[in-house]
Formats: structure tokens, sequence, C-alpha cells
């Protein structure tokens, strides 16, 4: 069988080799490039999303129940004697 050692060792080179590539410096460079690309967007995350989504929703219940509430009350009032 082979020495797990060997294994561990040969990682650890890979890991080192890559880790000093010019590939390790293109993936920095690309990630910083998107980041200032997303950063001017005014990009939001998902869950901010979805968290104003609920907030808006609510709202909008909130509005039409104000609205038929209003509605109601205008219904009720009495017609004012006119000049």
């Amino acid at each position: 069988m082979l020495d797990p050692k060997i294994f561990e060792e040969l990682n650890a080179r890979l890991s080192a080799l890559i880790a000093a590539s010019p590939a390790r410096d293109i993936e920095k460079n690309v990630k910083a490039v998107l980041a200032s690309i997303f950063e001017k967007m005014d990009l939001v995350t998902r869950e901010e999303f979805d968290i104003q989504s609920q907030l808006l929703a609510r709202t909008r219940e909130k509005l039409t129940a104000l609205e038929a509430r209003v509605s109601e009350l205008e219904k009720n009032q009495k017609p004012t004697a006119q000049k």
C-alpha cells in the first residue's frame, strides 16, 4: 500500500506551486475588477432585496386597509348642509 504521507507531501507541494503561480495573481486581479464593477452597479444582496420586498408587501396591505377605512368613513359621514 501507498504511504499516506506521500499524498500529504504531494498535496502540500501542489498547493505551494499553485499559490506561487501566475494563476493566483490572475484570480486576485479578476476578483478585484469584478468587485469594483459590482460596487459601481450599486447592487444589493438577495437577503436585503427579500427584506425590502416583504416590507413593501406589508406597506401595500396597510395602505389598502387604510383606503378601505377612509372610504367607509366617508360613506358613513352625514352630508353637511350646503349654503
